[in-house]
Formats: C-alpha cells, structure tokens, sequence
C-alpha cells in the first residue's frame, strides 16, 4: 500500500553556487555522497542537484517535512545507478518495514526527484 508520495525540483544552477560551500555540503550530504558528487566531475552539480531532490521528496512522502537529520537519508545507487536510499540512526528505525521507491532526471537546467513510500506498519 502506497503510504506516501513526494516530489521536489532543485535548479541545477543553484547547486553550482553552493557546491564549494563546506558548511552546505558538509549538512546537507553524507561524506559517501559528497565523494560521489565529486566523482561526477562535469556533471557534479547536477548531481548534487538530483541528491538534494531525493532528500526533499524523501521529507514529503514521509509527511513530516525534514524532522531528521539529514545524515541518516542517505541517496545511493546500485550496481546499474539506480538510485534509492539508506538510512541510518533514528531514522532507519522509524522507517523500517516500509519500502522507498526513488527516480532522478535532469533537463533544461532542474533535477527532479520522486519518492514513493509503500507498504510497513510503523508509523512515521
């Protein structure tokens, strides 16, 4: 059963700016994450861009806005670069029993991000 659903855009252009902000980075991304962006090279901001997205659907299809730390949302991609999330600390704890579902595109200057929360039996 579908529990949530959220969407979010970030402008690609504005993660250029902030991307050699320590401070943003740094409580904003988990250090996996900020070595994955600086893997991207050229494509660095757009993917800082589509991480951010994920974290701010994440929050909405949670229903909750961002309560949790941003550290323990963690976006990660497997083996193809699909990606999705891990979570950690208190978050993973209230999570546990549901399925996230994530999709990331990029054009036109924006990334978007859609997170689908099903199934589980806590409550978050």
């Amino acid at each position: 059963m579908v529990r949530g659903i959220g969407i979010d855009l970030c402008e690609i252009s504005r993660m250029e700016r902030m991307r050699m902000m320590t401070r943003f980075t740094e409580r904003y991304f988990t250090p996996e994450e900020q070595a994955y962006i600086r893997s991207r090279g050229a494509n660095a901001a757009q993917t800082m861009a589509g991480v951010f997205a994920a974290k701010e659907a994440l929050a909405k299809a949670l229903g909750t806005g961002i309560d949790f730390s941003l550290q323990e949302a963690e976006v990660v991609h497997d083996e193809q670069g699909c990606p999705g999330y891990r979570f950690h600390g208190s978050l993973a704890e209230r999570t546990e029993g549901d399925a996230f579902w994530l999709s990331i595109t990029h054009d036109a200057g924006v990334a978007a991000a859609v997170c689908i929360r099903e199934g589980g039996v806590k409550n978050a």
